[in-house]
Parts: C-alpha cells; structure tokens; sequence
C-alpha cells in the first residue's frame, strides 16, 4: 500500500509537471505574432465580416475609389486581405506620410537608449546648421514640438522648395524661416520637421534612421524595407519609405500590443500610449488652427481634427493611425482588437476612411 501511494504521488506529480508544461507552450503560443516563415498569423473570418467586406468592396467600386489593398486584422490574426488595382501582396508600396510613424518610433528608441530627449533643443542638438542670430522661437524648438508638428511656424519650409534640388540644405533654410508663434501652441503639419527629427536621430546615432531602425524594429518584425529616400545622406523621416501591405499591418500591430512582439517588449513600455493619445489639438494641412470652423470641420465629421500625438493622429472610434497621402493607413482600434491596413490613390481621403467606418468596423464589434 505504502508503494502504491508513492508511485500514485509520483504520477499525480508528472501530470501537474506535464500540464504546466502544456500550459506554458499554450501562453508561448498565444504570445507569438507570426508563424514559421515570418508571416502573420492567419484566422478565420466571420459571416458578419464576409457580408461587410463585400459591402466594403461595393462600396468602393460604386465611388471609384482607387485602393490598392486592404488587410483586415482582429486580435492578431489577419481576418481579411486583397490587394486591387496596383496592389500586390510582395510589391512594396509608397507610403508617404505614413513614413513620419516610422520616424517617431527611431525617436521612441533614441530616446529610450538615452541618446535623445523630448525637451532637447533643436539648435543644441543641430548647432552647426543654427544661424548666427536665432530667432528667439527657434531657440525653443525641442524634440517634443516637431513631433508634435508645433514648432511655431505657420507654413513647412518645403511648400515653398523644390525638392529635387541639392543645393539647398533642409536644415539650415528650415532655422531661418519666421517662427510666427510660441513653440508648443500652434498646429501646423510640417514634414521638414520630421526630416530634422530624422537628422538629429542620425547625428545622435551615428547611423542613418533606416539602418538604426533595422535591428530594433525591422528586422525583429522581419520587415525588408524597400527603401527610404533621402536628402544630403539623411532619410527623408517625413516620406519616402517604400513598404509591403503586411508589413504594415506588422507595425500596426506592434502599435496595438503597446510594443511588443512575439511576447518581447521591442519599445519601451508606455511608448506607443504617448505617441497615440492626443497631445496637441489638430487640423488638416494647409487649414490655420483659427480657420476650422470656417472651414466646416467639426469632431463628428473629420478625422484630422480629433488631436495629434508623436507623428500619428487620433481617429473617431477612439482609434488612432499612421497617415500618407492618398489614402495610405495603418489604423489601429483598441477597443476593438483590431488593425486595418491599406494602400490606395485617392484624393478624398476622409471618404475612404468613412467607408472603412461605415462597412467593416461594424462587424468588429
């Protein structure tokens, strides 16, 4: 009897050894984001996403929307995906601006790694391109306000170049142009501040963003960028990044997961909630803070007047998102779950987000 109590203990004591184990590769499991090749997981949609989906899709074609591709995401698998038009699943594709989410985030590393601050002055960090006389504004400049596109001047110095010409330095033209107002109190979209956030990330890591970012971020998602366009050996930081659809929705992810990947925190904790909650009041491009009510923009009809943050709006829903001209989106809902990619040419970039509101986050809920 006292052997079959010891041996009944023994075996009682494997199975809980065995079903932790098997607890444990269950966690591991639900902790990974990509499978064996590095793509993302794939789930099974829902009969209430197939209908939206082929509303989505109607929907689009009804308005001659040009989309080039759409990926669905709801937590963490991909539930949905085409591609259209130019669209193709390994063909990288222009992002535009939402290349200055990229940038942001070499910001959030940088600064992790001590290397920056957010109330670190321009001129201090880029002191040979400052004038010899600054303007008391600029001199204010921190790390925070070009994030945040509030670095006092009312127009983006690149509005008034052209940006294939060499001979002129992004820098020094942008430090000299007027800084109209206090830095931190005025919105005005500004990619040339990206582009110094890009300089200074480089002057501070001695390596451009493209390559700082590609063992934090890049190759930890296992993300080939195609490129990234530059001007004087600096990334553009503002545009011209070249990516693929998935490796979109890869970052919008990791933005979701508060940056983490397959169960490894890549971005400091608490990063992604500064950089996606409202820092700053908003508006559209080229539209004055003073001017949103003439202009008709109200918080129930326009998405670029629900806040800004480090390089990345705030969306109605309570989403937020990495935004590039002619319609190309990460967007990212919280509540949801859930992570929408797409690529596009279109010039009605709030219609194609409302079809996106109207037809398929619906079926999220």
């Amino acid at each position: 009897m006292k052997y079959k109590t010891l041996f009944a203990g023994a075996l009682t004591l494997l199975l809980g050894l065995a079903s932790c184990g098997g607890n444990n590769t269950a966690k591991l499991e639900s902790q990974m984001n990509v499978d064996e090749s590095g793509q993302l997981l794939r789930g099974e949609s829902t009969p209430a996403l197939d209908a939206a989906f082929d509303q989505y899709l109607s929907a689009i074609q009804k308005d001659s929307m040009d989309i080039h591709s759409i990926m669905i995401l709801q937590h963490g698998k991909v539930l949905k995906e085409k591609w259209m038009s130019e669209g193709a699943p390994e063909k990288a594709h222009i992002l535009n601006s939402v290349s200055k989410t990229f940038t942001s985030t070499a910001v959030g590393f940088a600064i992790s790694e001590g290397l920056l601050k957010l109330d670190d002055k321009l001129i201090d960090v880029l002191s040979e391109y400052a004038p010899a006389d600054p303007q008391e504004n600029l001199k204010k400049v921190t790390v925070k306000d070009l994030l945040t596109m509030n670095c006092g001047q009312e127009i983006d110095p690149l509005y008034t170049l052209n940006r294939a010409d060499t001979t002129v330095n992004w820098i020094q033209n942008f430090m000299v142009q007027p800084f109209l107002h206090e830095p931190g109190t005025w919105f005005a979209y500004n990619s040339t501040g990206t582009y110094l956030l890009s300089a200074m990330v480089q002057k501070k890591a001695g390596m451009k963003v493209l390559d700082y970012l590609m063992p934090r971020l890049f190759e930890p998602l296992q993300i080939t960028p195609d490129h990234w366009d530059e001007h004087d050996g600096i990334n553009a930081g503002g545009w011209g990044l070249y990516l693929k659809t998935e490796d979109l929705a890869k970052m919008g992810q990791l933005l979701l997961q508060d940056g983490k990947w397959n169960g490894k925190q890549l971005l400091p904790e608490g990063w992604v909630k500064e950089a996606s909650k409202k820092q700053v009041p908003s508006v559209p491009n080229m539209v004055r803070p003073d001017e949103m009510e003439k202009a008709g923009l109200t918080p129930e009809n326009s998405d670029w007047v629900q806040g800004y943050g480090y390089q990345m709006w705030r969306c109605r829903h309570n989403g937020f998102r990495a935004d590039g001209a002619n319609g190309q989106y990460i967007l990212v809902f919280p509540d949801l779950d859930a992570v929408i990619a797409v690529t596009a040419n279109v010039q009605d970039m709030q219609k194609e987000l409302n079809e996106i509101y109207d037809t398929i986050l619906p079926s999220l809920k």
